[in-house]
């Protein structure tokens, strides 16, 4: 960070982890890893450090990549892919094995969310949980999923009608004892009890 131009903000370190096996093999250019760090950098005025990964469909790789995450001081890991019914989707089971809590209402919301679009989305498995002082969320494989879930849903008029998960990721962080995120309300407006609202932080 400059401290010659200090922020308000706490800097927050992100893992970000794209699963596939064709992306990581060098198949197609992935689109996990650039979808997720330009929404979160849209999202939060924190300054962000990203610890990006981009690793096959291999259960016990997964877990090792969560735990090496959460290691090195990620406040948030995202992951992106192998969260349906396929052989080789077996990313909730590894975050499920690296679990110390589960946090079954972010997969609850974001199948909500993607059954407006799709009846298919009940096929989904995400699943999230907490590993010491680290959030684990698992999200879709697709971009365009990804930010709707994250972001939540908007009416003609631009206002949300259904709230993403993302709203009550700083909140979750802030009671593991993480740092304190600030969100860009026009992009996704956090909510905190009035109580839990640093009274220093700075308007939008």
């Amino acid at each position: 960070m400059n401290t010659s131009n200090p922020t308000p903000f706490d800097p927050i370190k992100i893992g970000i982890v794209s699963i596939s096996d064709r992306a990581s093999s060098g198949a197609y250019v992935d689109q996990g890893l650039p979808a997720l760090q330009d929404w979160l950098t849209r999202a939060l005025k924190n300054p962000l450090q990203f610890e990006p990964r981009l690793i096959p469909d291999e259960q016990a790789r997964i877990s090792a990549t969560l735990i090496e995450l959460v290691e090195a001081g990620c406040a948030l890991v995202l992951t992106t892919g192998g969260t349906g019914p396929a052989l080789r989707d077996v990313t909730p089971e590894a975050t499920l094995l690296v679990a110390h809590k589960e946090m079954p209402g972010f997969g609850e919301q974001m199948r909500q969310i993607s059954l407006q679009f799709v009846p298919t989305a009940i096929l989904s498995r995400q699943v999230a949980v907490i590993r010491e002082q680290t959030l684990i969320i698992n999200l879709p494989g697709q971009p365009k999923a990804i930010a709707e879930t994250l972001e939540g849903l908007r009416g003609s008029d631009g206002n949300i009608v259904m709230a993403g998960i993302f709203a009550a990721v700083p909140y979750c962080i802030d009671l593991i004892g993480g740092p304190y995120m600030e969100t860009v309300e026009a992009v996704c407006k956090a909510f905190r009890p009035k109580a839990a609202i640093r009274v220093n932080a700075l308007p939008t």
